[in-house]
């Protein structure tokens, strides 16, 4: 466990004493510290018809989540891990009650039993996915919806006004970028980063493959547009990437059926002509036609489930060799961009999970204080201020924003290699080294040491400004922790002695790596 996590419960042990004749301020400790033990919360969020549902389920690898407009995807709904499938409502008022589990040609369907949306605080639903066990996804109704109460519903959740995000971090699914994004964005950063200003969200260009309309190259263009955004002036301070992704694609790959996939083998074997003039659009494509053997309901479902692109892509796919279900399941997860998604929601959010945890009890302390003063309040509001001064990946993901939106002070290179070294590429010790995948620990610990000596050297210069003196000491830190967790070399252990340029770790240790949600 890391030392923030321990300190974190030291501090809630003494909140919960100061609190002792607060039955309300110890409900709220008592939420504090489950959050501080259960796994990481995801929150998926964007505007209506993005796509959130759909990227919900190819995440799990199951059609869980209702992607229809029905009155459960106008509530905040939780998938966390569960032995057993279950499904609880939360009222705002009253008791919680557990709701049928219920499956329709494989998809869970959540039926609220006739409670408005507008009384609902949260479904809760329990899944037995490994994945979950690492992480909770949480399904958030459209920002910017028609109806009021919807919006108002997903805002509350993860913007609250006086109160920290419920969220640890986010993905945030755009088709363009709208001025509607920008500003939720913007009040997530504020109540989920405090004082700390930190990027916890990654941006998302959901159904990519409208973008290119459909045609087999469409992620390429959709790449293009996703690089533009990331350097959008506005974004770029408010999010760590955005990745093009196409939802459809990927819900269905991992959900693809030996079904569907002879329907598929069934279009790849047509005359090509014929094959092109059945998929040259989604109205083409669902006419009565005489040049396949597929109705028009069966047409119609591969659509509705893949997307016209899907459809085009999993044809040429066969045609260009694949032979099972199964290999044309893992040929469109790798071209939908959903692999690249959970990398990145690994290497940014998973392995800063303890952290991002910590940052959410800090906040919901300091809340606490300041609505309910009392004596030894000073003594909480000490405990904050000291582990937040010796969390390093907030400080991390801080300068990371900077970077994004400022820039930082220094010269070109030393400011692109700050910032892979903080890990804006990932957090693995040999992605933050600029090593490739694979190199040996020896080669590590003296990549390591070199890049301690220039960037030390850089922090003590008398040219160095004070601004840049400051970046200097964050990648410092980053790079004597990544030595710390290399250890001594094993010649150096058996003399004794400490390896030169490796200092003994004094704040928190790395989180272990996991693999990623759904993953290997």
């Amino acid at each position: 466990m890391t030392t923030p996590v321990r300190d974190a419960e030291d501090l809630l042990r003494t909140a919960a004493a100061v609190y002792d004749d607060d039955p309300a301020a110890r409900t709220v400790i008592d939420e504090l510290e489950r959050r501080l033990h259960e796994p990481l919360r995801l929150a998926v969020a964007g505007m209506v018809k993005a796509g959130k549902s759909t990227l919900l389920n190819a995440l799990l690898g199951e059609q869980i989540a209702p992607t229809d407009a029905g009155e459960c995807t106008r509530v905040v709904t939780w998938y966390r891990y569960s032995a057993t499938p279950t499904v609880t409502l939360h009222p705002k008022e009253g008791e919680p009650r557990r709701l049928p589990v219920r499956r329709d040609q494989g998809r869970l369907m959540l039926d609220l039993g006739g409670i408005p949306a507008e009384q609902v605080g949260w479904i809760d639903v329990g899944w037995p996915l490994i994945g979950l066990k690492s992480m909770i996804l949480i399904d958030t109704p459209g920002i910017a919806s028609l109806s009021v109460d919807t919006s108002a519903r997903a805002r509350s959740f993860l913007t609250p006004e006086d109160a920290p995000s419920s969220a640890d971090a986010v993905v945030y699914l755009m088709r363009h970028l709208h001025a509607s994004d920008i500003k939720f964005l913007e009040a997530f950063r504020d109540t989920a980063a405090g004082a700390a200003q930190t990027i916890c969200a990654v941006g998302v260009l959901s159904r990519s493959d409208e973008i290119g309309s459909g045609r087999i190259d469409s992620l390429l263009s959709a790449g293009k547009v996703a690089r533009r955004y990331e350097l959008d002036g506005e974004l770029a301070s408010l999010v760590l990437g955005v990745i093009p992704v196409a939802g459809l694609v990927a819900e269905g790959a991992r959900t693809l059926r030996e079904s569907e996939y002879t329907a598929f083998r069934e279009l790849a074997g047509l005359e090509r002509t014929d094959r092109e003039r059945l998929l040259v659009s989604a109205d083409r494509f669902t006419r009565e036609s005489d040049v396949t053997g597929l109705s028009t309901s069966e047409r119609r479902h591969l659509l509705g489930r893949f997307g016209l692109f899907g459809v085009r892509l999993a044809t040429a796919l066969i045609r260009g060799g694949v032979e099972s279900s199964s290999d044309l399941s893992e040929q469109l997860v790798a071209q939908s961009g959903l692999i690249e998604l959970r990398q990145f929601v690994r290497d940014q959010f998973r392995t800063r999970a303890s952290t991002l945890k910590v940052r959410g009890v800090l906040l919901g302390l300091d809340r606490l204080i300041r609505e309910r003063p009392r004596e030894r309040v000073d003594e909480i509001r000490g405990g904050i201020e000291r582990i937040t001064v010796g969390a390093h990946a907030l400080r991390e993901l801080s300068l990371l924003a900077v970077a994004r939106s400022e820039g930082l002070p220094l010269a070109a290179q030393d400011a692109a290699d700050a910032q892979t070294i903080i890990g804006a590429d990932g957090t693995p010790a040999h992605v933050r080294l600029g090593a490739a995948e694979g190199t040996d620990d020896e080669a590590l610990r003296e990549r390591v040491g070199a890049l301690l000596t220039h960037w030390r050297r850089l922090a003590e210069s008398p040219l160095t400004d004070r601004a840049a003196v400051g970046v200097c000491r964050v990648v410092i830190r980053s790079l004597e922790e990544i030595a710390s967790d290399l250890g001594p070399a094993p010649d150096v252990m058996l003399a004794g002695g400490p390896r030169d340029g490796a200092r003994e770790h004094a704040g928190e240790q790395r989180e272990q790596h996991e693999p990623a949600l759904g993953g290997e």
